[in-house]
This record gives C-alpha cells, sequence and structure tokens, in this order.
C-alpha cells in the first residue's frame, strides 16, 4: 500500500461473509432494484467468530474517526464557497446552481450506493469511498473552469453519499455488536467534525493558506485516517431470506421512515439556511447575535447527540422520538410566538437538542429491518432525508416570500407536531424492530 507500512489485521476481525441479501424490486419505489441478484442462502454463510467487547469498542473508535473527518471534509468545501464563487465570478443564483450539483450527485447516487455497500460490505465500502471521496474534494478547487466544477461537485456528492451509507451502516453493526447505543454520539462526532473543520479552514484562510492546499491536506487526513482504521472495522452481519410478512413489514417501515426522515431534515435544513436571517429581519437581534440563531441551533444538536445513546439506553426509541418533536416543536413555537433575540436563541437552541437525534434513530431502525441489508435500508431513507434537507429552505423562502419569514419557519413547526402527534405512534412497531 503507502510506502512500507504494513497494516496487520487485528485479532478477532471475522472472516469475509458471503454477499447478503439484496432488497426485493417489490420493496422500493426505485425501479432499478429489480436489478439485484440473490445471494446464497444463510446456511451457506460462515459462522461468525464472536466478538471480544475490546474488539468491537475498537471497532466503535474507527467508526468515531470516520465520522469525524467525513464532518471535517465536508465542512472544507463549505469553507471555501466563497472562494468558489469569487474564482469564477458567480452570480448567487449561479452558485446556487453550483450547490445543487452537491445534494443532485448525493441523492442520484443513494440508490446505487446502498446495492454496492451490502454487496462489497461497509468495512470496504468506507475503505474505498473515503479514498474517492478525499480525492474528490482536491478536484473542486483544483478546477481550472466552472464548466468542469459542475461535474466534480456532482462526483464529490456522490463520493460524499458513498462514503455516509458506508460508515452508517458500519455503525449499525458496531451498535448491533454492543451492550449499548452509540449511533447518536457517531452522528455526534460528524458535528463536532464539521465545525471543526469550519474553524480550521477559517483560521487557514486568515493566514492566507492557498484553498487547494488547504484541501490537499485536508484529502491527506481523510485518506490516511481511513487506510489507517480500516483494519479495526467490524464485517457486516449476515442477512437472513425474508418471509411474506418480513417484506411488507420491511415496505411500510421504509416508507414511514423516509417520510419522517424528510420531515426531520425539512426542518434541519431550514435552520441552517434561515436561522441567521430570522434572528436579523424578524427577532432585529444586533448585529454581533445574528450568527448566534445557527450557533445555537448547531451547539443544541451536538449536545443532544452526544447524549442522545444515554437517553436511547434508558428509553425506547419511539419513546425518545416522540419527546425529541415535542421539544423540537416548542422550540421552534417559542421562538415564533416570542421573537425577542433572548427568546429566539432558547427556542433555537430547544429546536437542535430535538432533532439531535432523529436521524441516528431512524438509521437504526432501518438497519434492524429483518431480511433487508443494512446498507441498503440506510441508503433509501438517507435519500428522502436528503431531498428534506434540500427542499426545506426551498419551501420555508417560498411560503415567506408569500407571506412572512415567521408563517415559512410555521412549516417546521407543522412538520415537527406531525412527527410527535402521528409519526412517532405510527412508527413504534418499526423502531424496536431487531433482526430476525
Amino acid at each position: 500500500m503507502q510506502g512500507s507500512i504494513t497494516l496487520q489485521r487485528p485479532p478477532g476481525h471475522a472472516p469475509r461473509r458471503p454477499a447478503r441479501l439484496a432488497v426485493p424490486a417489490a420493496l422500493m419505489p426505485d425501479s432499478a432494484s429489480s436489478n439485484l441478484t440473490q445471494p446464497p442462502s444463510p446456511s451457506s454463510a460462515t459462522p461468525a467468530a464472536p466478538l471480544s467487547a475490546r474488539r468491537v469498542e475498537h471497532a466503535a473508535r474507527a467508526t468515531m474517526a470516520l465520522f469525524f473527518v467525513n464532518g471535517a471534509t465536508f465542512a472544507t468545501w463549505g469553507v471555501h464557497i466563497p472562494t468558489i464563487k469569487a474564482r469564477f465570478g458567480l452570480s448567487d443564483a449561479v452558485l446556487s446552481l453550483a450547490m445543487l450539483a452537491v445534494a443532485a450527485g448525493a441523492i442520484a447516487a443513494m440508490g446505487p450506493v446502498g446495492r454496492w455497500v451490502g454487496r462489497v460490505g461497509s468495512a470496504a465500502a468506507c475503505r474505498r469511498s473515503g479514498l474517492v471521496y478525499a480525492l474528490a474534494t482536491v478536484t473542486i478547487l483544483a478546477m481550472p473552469e466552472f464548466a468542469l466544477l459542475i461535474p466534480a461537485l456532482i462526483a464529490f456528492g456522490m463520493a460524499n453519499a458513498a462514503f455516509d451509507v458506508g460508515m452508517n451502516a458500519q455503525a449499525a453493526t458496531v451498535e448491533a455488536s454492543r451492550a449499548r447505543p452509540i449511533m447518536s454520539a457517531l452522528h455526534g462526532m460528524f458535528s463536532l467534525g464539521g465545525m471543526t473543520g469550519a474553524a480550521v479552514g477559517g483560521v487557514l484562510l486568515g493566514l492566507g493558506v492557498p484553498p487547494l492546499a488547504h484541501a490537499i491536506g485536508m484529502a491527506a487526513l481523510t485518506a490516511a485516517v481511513t487506510a489507517g482504521v480500516a483494519p479495526w472495522l467490524l464485517e457486516d452481519h449476515p442477512v437472513q431470506q425474508p418471509s411474506a410478512h418480513h417484506r411488507a413489514h420491511a415496505v411500510r417501515a421504509l416508507w414511514l421512515l423516509g417520510l419522517m426522515a424528510f420531515l426531520g431534515l425539512v426542518g434541519e435544513g431550514a435552520m441552517y439556511d434561515w436561522s441567521s436571517v430570522y434572528m436579523r429581519e424578524v427577532a432585529q437581534a444586533p448585529h454581533a447575535w445574528i450568527s448566534a440563531g445557527y450557533a445555537a441551533f448547531s451547539g443544541g444538536m451536538a449536545c443532544g447527540r452526544f447524549g442522545g445513546d444515554r437517553l436511547r439506553a434508558r428509553w425506547s426509541d419511539a419513546r425518545l422520538l416522540g419527546g425529541s418533536a415535542w421539544m423540537a416543536f416548542a422550540g421552534i413555537l417559542l421562538s415564533l410566538l416570542w421573537p425577542a433575540p433572548a427568546a429566539t436563541l432558547a427556542g433555537f437552541t430547544l429546536m437542535g437538542l430535538g432533532t439531535a437525534n432523529m436521524v441516528p434513530i431512524f438509521f437504526v431502525a432501518a438497519s434492524r429491518l429483518p431480511g433487508v441489508a443494512p446498507a441498503e435500508a440506510i441508503s433509501r431513507v438517507a435519500r428522502f432525508a436528503y431531498i428534506g434537507l434540500l427542499m426545506g429552505p426551498v419551501m420555508i423562502g417560498g411560503v415567506a416570500h408569500a407571506t412572512s419569514l415567521q408563517y415559512g419557519l410555521g412549516v417546521v413547526a407543522l412538520t415537527m407536531g406531525w412527527i410527535a402527534v402521528a409519526g412517532a405512534r405510527l412508527a413504534r412497531p418499526y423502531l424496536s424492530a431487531r433482526k430476525a
């Protein structure tokens, strides 16, 4: 591999198992699922060697490192959006098109990526997609012409989707191998990586470090971490042949989980894009407070994720989802009904705390569905989530243009309210499911 460095397979590393069962076409709205092949019967799978607690904890730390560098790498792109705008002289409208290219690449890749990760395994997928993701980050800032930038951004979005699905599938395997939950903390590491990457990027910009040099350094770190932790990742658990009952169960579950992921990410996307505008135009906050709205939401989300696994261990996921949605609903309602700067910041913090554990809960529930490869199930739910993240700010902007921004953010209150009142109750049978 790299120079004379040799990575040894850690003790207790389970042998590779045969390819797992792909999702039948009837389970998904994506017709491409019909191209999936059926693997050997589970009875032919090599029995899994028992994993020690130490081995599983090594895998957990390795997965944490992947989530961290993923967030930091994506933040590198975010930091240099103004750089790209200035380099090519882009208008706001054209810059929006460039940003849309990243999301479009990720959404388009979700279906194929889920099948690919299910076929090669999440450990191999993380190793390969992490290296491609690192290279794609450099490519964005190396493009000499705008015509070449758009394909590079689409490729970046696709690589990010592959890395996302791979590491979340690995996270599901790690959580299933542990006595206590860990998915929320892993997503907290992604948030921490994003904040760290943004802070480091800002410092480097202030020091005059060339953007391409920054991207190369971040890509080298991502590639090194991905290659370094790969031997410690776990092999995925084998997937059982689904019964007719399991197929019907998975159909209902994936549609409902996808709908709730869409609604949850509508609110999250709205906070990312509109919180600062709300602080300035509605709350009429002092200039120094304007960015505090986004910081309050992000800080609440990070705290909620790092504390979420303790709550998941104490309560059921269904109960935590309902409570989280009520907290988010209360937070956004506080900001709408009392639009003073301090009250708005408190409301945005509650919104961050409330939405923090939604995506981890949805991904874990999808990964537990009997007869469905975790990577494929996660990729389907993630596709809905990406669409919500993309459409949320646009929906809020449309309503705000026709009425006011307060009514626009009222859409977020409706989405959180629906999850609290109906979504958590309807999803209860799927949130408590375990693989058969």
